[in-house]
């Protein structure tokens, strides 16, 4: 997306937060999301081992990170002057709801404090959409927990949320990691749709809308630990991303 500040140089700053003011845009939550359930239970060969439905409410002001302390695992807040997490997420309605002021970026990754960093396959799946923050946008993505760019990069949903969510799967070869297989949903980020990745180790990664295949892909296939994320900038339009669940899986060939 535009002006996107990649997960690469987050790790360099951290600054801590100081008597901010919060406005949230509107006044509530969407009604809560309904139609299509968190997944249960194992799916071939993938074993499920982390779902979150946000059924907890928690408010703003780092409560959310609180309450889900062990499904997700904020950026401090202040990172690199953009990602305030604390301050910008909170659960309502069964959703978890990342307010967008265009001032304040969110950043986190899902899972436990313990097992959140060492995916080696598996299957990722999130059902999202967003309200307003045009100009702004979202990267969900596995992102190697080495911090080495070359070890993979995969990006899915990623886009201004004016846009087309896209999948972006980058080239593992050092130098050129910028280039990457693109593949548009032809979809809105204005309304509900899961997105899921299924990776199999040295072998594919499947990119799936809604639970059909848009893309595979058998090249520069990640084979060491990845963490799943996503990050939104501190730009753009005043508006709201919402994420009703998130399911993570291992791979077990």
């Amino acid at each position: 997306m535009p002006q996107h500040t990649s997960i690469r140089a987050v790790f360099t700053v951290m600054v801590l937060a100081a008597g901010l003011t919060f406005v949230p845009f509107g006044t509530s939550a969407p009604a809560e999301a309904a139609a299509v359930n968190a997944p249960r239970g194992n799916i071939g060969q993938f074993k499920q081992q982390f779902v979150e439905e946000f059924k907890t409410a928690a408010n703003w002001g780092g409560k959310f990170a609180q309450t889900y302390k062990n499904s997700w695992q904020p950026y401090p807040d202040g990172m690199s002057n953009m990602y305030w997490s604390g301050k910008q997420i909170r659960a309502l309605n069964g959703m978890m709801d990342v307010y967008l002021d265009g001032k304040h970026g969110a950043a986190g990754t899902f899972g436990t404090p313990t097992g959140a960093w060492g995916h080696k396959g598996g299957k990722f799946s999130v059902r999202a959409k967003a309200i307003g923050g045009n100009g702004n946008g979202a990267a969900f993505m596995l992102w190697p927990t080495s911090n080495v760019w070359s070890d993979g990069e995969i990006d899915y949903p990623e886009a201004n949320f004016e846009d087309s969510p896209m999948a972006h799967h980058h080239s593992m070869k050092p130098g050129n990691e910028v280039n990457a297989i693109s593949t548009s949903t032809r979809v809105s980020w204005r309304d509900w749709h899961v997105y899921s990745v299924e990776w199999i180790p040295g072998k594919s990664v499947k990119y799936f809308l809604d639970g059909k295949v848009i893309s595979t892909v058998t090249r520069d296939v990640p084979r060491t630990a990845h963490r799943y994320m996503f990050q939104v900038g501190n730009w753009g339009g005043k508006g709201h991303l919402y994420i009703d669940w998130v399911s993570t899986y291992t791979h077990t060939g």
